[in-house]
């Protein structure tokens, strides 16, 4: 297994990014290691090593694998960003592994059916804004990033098989989610199986002392550990964080498109959050800001309506990553549309060089539908707009005039243009 661990380990110097530094954490009563230990902790293994390192000044490296899986960081991937920050204001090494090479294969994590995993142009595609993102939250001057496809693409099918060899498909099984697929007669492939062993090889690869990741990741994190016990390595620490719902009351998934990500426009931020169900609010303010216990629990004193505290948390989320100029004017402009129905002051306008269009015609051309298809279902759901009037026929004909706005559902706005 020596001869194994040396042949299959490729090390290279983490590649550096440029990034200016963004936010401050706000925390104002907690110390730095009580943050980091207990909030929005689902589970430590092993936390007695974990505080008997932190307590030991020993700079560890911490670990978090980001799959491209979508070309936007939602706010829930963004609470493990966060906490990275923490160990990183520490002093701590944190190593963020891009999985480019795992994205291939597709993580099942808490996913009912299969996944099919990306194709490498859609990949390449979407890792191209991702360090962008993530240097809103942590100083890439000061981070290794690491590709995984740095070692998988070099190793051995042979090594892969005595990798392998030390697992056991009923091992494998036994997540819950396998499980679940199994005792429903879904199929799971061979290629959903060996994902754990790919991301518990990341761990080897990188040397990681601690490993972050979502409540669903915990078979995987495990997996590390047993992998780097093979390769001789101290297995590493495990910190699962708890997860966040998305909008729709599900995991929040890119998958799934029930999300906030972190470069939607201030406005689209707002409304999405409002939208939230009123008991999900004490959740999103613990992931998604960095206020403290004590500043929350004074804000929910304050502010008794739900509708009120859910202004404010939107707030606080729109601020973290756009500034608190943004974020008042974001609620000004919700309000004015929500609460005074009126429509809002910045509409895009979209040049229409024919004299009229269909209804299913024209709603894909402003971007307010994705097919004729989601359109047709949009007008016979009574969700279609012109001048605030419902448009319930499909077959509607739409005279472009100047200025002419079309509204689709509470949020999205169109305005016709003749001019070029």
């Amino acid at each position: 297994m020596a001869q194994l661990a040396s042949a299959l380990l490729w090390h290279r110097r983490g590649r550096e990014f440029e990034s200016r530094w963004v936010h401050p954490l706000i925390y104002k009563n907690m110390d730095k290691k009580e943050q980091l230990l207990n909030r929005g902790i689902e589970k430590i293994i092993d936390l007695d090593n974990l505080k008997k390192e932190l307590d030991s000044g020993k700079k560890l490296r911490v670990k978090l694998g980001i799959d491209p899986t979508g070309d936007k960081i939602h706010i829930g991937r963004a609470t493990q960003l966060w906490k990275l920050r923490l160990f990183q204001d520490l002093g701590h090494k944190v190593v963020l592994i891009i999985g480019d090479f795992t994205a291939l294969v597709g993580d099942p994590s808490d996913k009912p059916d299969g996944r099919t995993g990306l194709t490498q142009e859609e990949i390449k595609n979407n890792m191209k804004a991702y360090l962008k993102q993530v240097g809103k939250i942590l100083d890439l001057k000061k981070i290794e990033v690491r590709y995984n496809s740095e070692w998988f693409s070099k190793m051995e099918l042979t090594d892969f098989l005595s990798l392998a060899s030390n697992f056991s498909v009923q091992q494998l099984v036994q997540r819950r989610n396998f499980k679940e697929r199994w005792e429903s007669q879904k199929p799971i492939t061979l290629k959903e199986i060996t994902y754990p062993l790919l991301q518990g090889y990341d761990s080897v690869a990188v040397k990681s002392d601690i490993e972050l990741g979502g409540n669903d990741q915990l078979f995987n994190l495990n997996s590390g550990r047993d992998v780097q016990k093979l390769f001789g390595q101290r297995p590493q620490d495990i910190m699962t964080l708890k997860m966040l719902d998305g909008l729709d009351g599900r995991k929040m998934s890119t998958s799934w498109g029930n999300v906030v990500n972190i470069t939607d426009e201030p406005n689209d931020m707002f409304g999405k959050l409002m939208s939230m169900k009123d008991d999900m609010i004490d959740s999103y303010f613990e992931l998604c800001t960095q206020l403290s216990d004590e500043e929350i629990n004074k804000l929910k004193k304050e502010f008794t309506n739900p509708r009120d505290l859910k202004a404010v948390l939107s707030k606080e989320i729109i601020s973290l990553y756009h500034d608190k100029e943004e974020a008042e004017k974001a609620e000004q402009e919700f309000e004015k549309v929500f609460k005074d129905k009126d429509t809002p002051t910045d509409i895009r306008e979209f040049f229409c060089p024919k004299d009229s269009y269909s209804i299913l015609e024209i709603l894909p051309h402003l971007d307010l539908a994705k097919s004729k298809g989601e359109a047709k279902r949009l007008v016979q759901q009574g969700g279609v707009k012109i001048e605030n009037v419902v448009i319930n026929d499909i077959h509607f004909e739409v005279t472009v005039k100047e200025g002419l706005i079309l509204q689709v559902g509470k949020r999205n706005f169109a305005k016709l243009t003749k001019k070029s």
